[in-house]
């Protein structure tokens, strides 16, 4: 049998570590794991969604309705942008994934950051492209136009908030940045914008602006983060009707579930939820900022629901890791990108006193 030869070279992509697997692993009761892992939100789901879902799972024989109509009139609402200019997705890799095979081939090249969404590379790769990547963690994008003069890649991408690091850039600084540059698909993940807009107002990036000024923009949102379902696959991209156009043509029928679309469509209308819940992942995260202070951890300046700390060279990234999974604590190692770090959701407030209970008992085994 034969594989595409781009397969060759393309890593499996790692998710974090599923509970069950602890739960298999060690012997450790189910209830007895705490997950921090997957940046999933820890207060769960609005409650009004799950009655909602529960109310329509004796449709679930029947398939969605295609056009997703309620949804997408929602998110024009919401973005004040037209309902044909947004795509859903099965999370908004799916829409990463349409964008990737609309544009690159085997001679195409891609820029981005030097440690961000893997996926980003994946993707690139089935389709034969070049990686070119920043020497920085961090969107130096006066570094991203010196590569971008060079190399003159088909897609630029940009994560902001930055996943697995968690720093933001601002506004105006991108406006700038995209003002320069006018050829290449620029995507720009906002799968934690609703994080940082709240920390801070000059992170917050808006699609109706992007699209206005920037027409080859396309930019990424999800419900998987914080409004609370991860599993159910729901994201979307917003950008020209152009561009929509032709993700349009990649999109298979039917691409999320009857009960996924009624989730996302009722998620929207419970912001109170969503609002709640980001309140508290940064009262919590002063916690870990205390905690790596303490410690003498250098941590990167979190605009999301996780935080990383960078590790001393004496602590090892996936050491501790493991030891932290036989406590029944899953974090993310980020020794495969290159970093002797970990990358910890932010939890309820019981879940974090835990962590930090189980934490202080693997440093003091060192």
């Amino acid at each position: 049998m034969r594989f595409n030869e781009e397969l060759k070279n393309i890593k499996t992509y790692e998710a974090g570590k599923p509970i069950e697997l602890v739960v298999r692993d060690f012997g450790i009761n189910e209830k007895d794991i705490i997950k921090l892992a997957s940046n999933e939100n820890p207060y769960g789901t609005s409650q009004k969604v799950i009655e909602a879902v529960k109310n329509i799972a004796d449709k679930m024989y029947m398939y969605p309705d295609d056009s997703m109509y309620d949804l997408k009139n929602l998110l024009s609402k919401k973005f004040n942008v037209n309902s044909n200019e947004i795509i859903i997705g099965a999370g908004s890799d799916q829409v990463l994934e349409f964008a990737s095979r609309a544009v690159l081939n085997n001679k195409s090249k891609v820029l981005m950051s030097k440690i961000t969404f893997a996926m980003y590379e994946i993707y690139a790769m089935q389709q034969g492209a070049k990686i070119i990547r920043s020497s920085c963690y961090r969107h130096d994008l006066d570094e991203f136009y010196e590569l971008y003069k060079k190399e003159n890649p088909d897609i630029i991408f940009i994560c902001t908030p930055n996943n697995p690091t968690g720093d933001a850039i601002d506004k105006d600084y991108l406006f700038e940045f995209l003002k320069k540059v006018d050829e290449p698909l620029i995507i720009v993940d906002g799968a934690y914008m609703e994080y940082a807009s709240f920390k801070d107002k000059n992170k917050k990036i808006s699609p109706k602006e992007l699209i206005e000024n920037f027409e080859n923009v396309l930019y990424l949102g999800t419900f998987s983060k914080a409004y609370g379902l991860g599993g159910m696959r729901v994201g979307y991209g917003i950008a020209n009707r152009k561009i929509i156009e032709n993700l349009y043509k990649l999109r298979p029928p039917f691409n999320i579930t009857t009960l996924s679309l009624k989730a996302a469509t009722e998620a929207l209308k419970d912001e109170e939820f969503v609002k709640n819940s980001i309140e508290k992942n940064f009262s919590q995260m002063e916690r870990y900022v205390n905690y790596a202070l303490k410690k003498g951890f250098e941590f990167i300046d979190s605009y999301t629901n996780f935080i990383t700390y960078i590790l001393p060279k004496d602590i090892n990234s996936k050491d501790i890791s493991n030891r932290l999974m036989k406590k029944g604590i899953i974090i993310r190692d980020l020794n495969s990108y290159g970093m002797n770090a970990i990358r910890i959701t932010i939890g309820t407030k019981e879940q974090n006193s835990i962590f930090f209970e189980k934490f202080d008992e693997v440093l003091n085994e060192y």
